[in-house]
């Protein structure tokens, strides 16, 4: 049984994300049940500090791969660099964030490897008898439980678990990576005009859908009850199809997979692509005027209404309380 390689993501500031953080919590998890040993990885150019907290901070012993070539993303550099940590660590499963840089070089680690691939995984289970992996197939209809056997390259959803949250002993060892010949190479960034919020941050999300009936009423009914109580507006599919919102709004299986305290839909009829992306919600409340609407199925909370009674009423109460 070998041990369990962490491959950081840095952000736009060369911090680590917390998304690696939630890796590092999976990853200590299925160390202690199965008797591995957690490796980090970090790769990039003058990421030595990045690396050190890292390692500080759950992922034990990490691995630097410091290079100018690598200081942008590019698959065939970071491909290589993964897969020469996997094995300097003796890892056995290598765990990559379900993200877009995720998503590319993850396949190209495994076929490296040879190695079984597992992808957008939101719960990993470990036993001396070996690991399950749960992902969520037909559009989130069903959950998976798969099984590996040997080497296994798996990318976890961000927003899934829980950061870790705690220290680790262990350093940094500079890692040697050969890098000639590398086919790709990192040209430009073109930075998208910023709209939205990063709605896996917000603890409070209050989410329109087409019942809302035109875009004007989310300025008007939807966003000022995000506001009284603290929290991000979001949208179901429809409206952002409709051109009502942005994509960054949207939450779902094609949007965001968001896991706040609290989600209020509102005027969302509940369609799995849509239930896929907030079921994970610590608390749900759901306003709708069909009786029938799927999205009640998911919620603790459910009021047959008409949201524009019971909406602003709500936001009304919730900022008299706060005075």
């Amino acid at each position: 049984m070998g041990n369990i390689l962490i491959v950081a993501e840095l952000n736009d500031q060369g911090g680590i994300r917390e998304a690696s953080y939630e890796l590092v919590g999976v990853a200590r998890s299925l160390a202690e049940s199965t008797g591995r040993e957690t490796r980090g990885l970090v790769i990039g150019s003058g990421v030595g500090d990045a690396a050190g907290e890292f390692a500080s901070k759950g992922a034990g012993e990490t691995f630097v791969a410091d290079d100018a070539a690598l200081a942008h993303y590019n698959s065939d550099g970071f491909n290589r660099a993964i897969r020469a940590a996997a094995e300097a660590a003796g890892a056995d499963l290598i765990m990559i964030s379900n993200t877009p840089a995720g998503w590319d070089v993850a396949p190209r680690v495994a076929a490296g490897m040879d190695a079984a691939y597992v992808s957008d995984c939101f719960r990993i289970e470990g036993s001396a008898d070996g690991l399950k992996f749960f992902r969520r197939v037909f559009n989130g209809k069903l959950d998976a439980e798969m099984t590996t056997e040997g080497a296994t390259v798996v990318t976890v959803q961000p927003g899934a678990t829980e950061p870790f949250e705690g220290s680790s002993d262990g350093g940094t060892t500079p890692l040697e990576v050969s890098l000639d010949g590398v086919r790709s190479k990192f040209v430009e960034v073109k930075q998208a005009e910023a709209t939205g919020i990063d709605l896996t941050k917000a603890d409070i999300i209050v989410s329109g859908g087409r019942g809302v009936g035109d875009p004007e009423k989310f300025p008007e009914i939807i966003q000022p009850l995000a506001d009284a109580l603290g929290g991000a507006m979001g949208a179901s599919r429809p409206v952002v199809d409709a051109g009502w919102l942005d994509h960054p709004y949207q939450v779902g299986s094609s949007g965001q997979i968001v896991t706040p305290k609290l989600y209020l839909a509102c005027g969302i009829s509940g369609a799995i692509q849509h239930l896929v992306g907030m079921k994970g919600s610590n608390y749900i409340i759901a306003i709708n005027k069909d009786p029938d609407a799927p999205i009640f199925e998911a919620a603790d909370v459910g009021v047959v209404a008409d949201l524009f009674d019971i909406v602003p009423a709500l936001t009304e109460a919730v900022q008299a309380a706060k005075g």
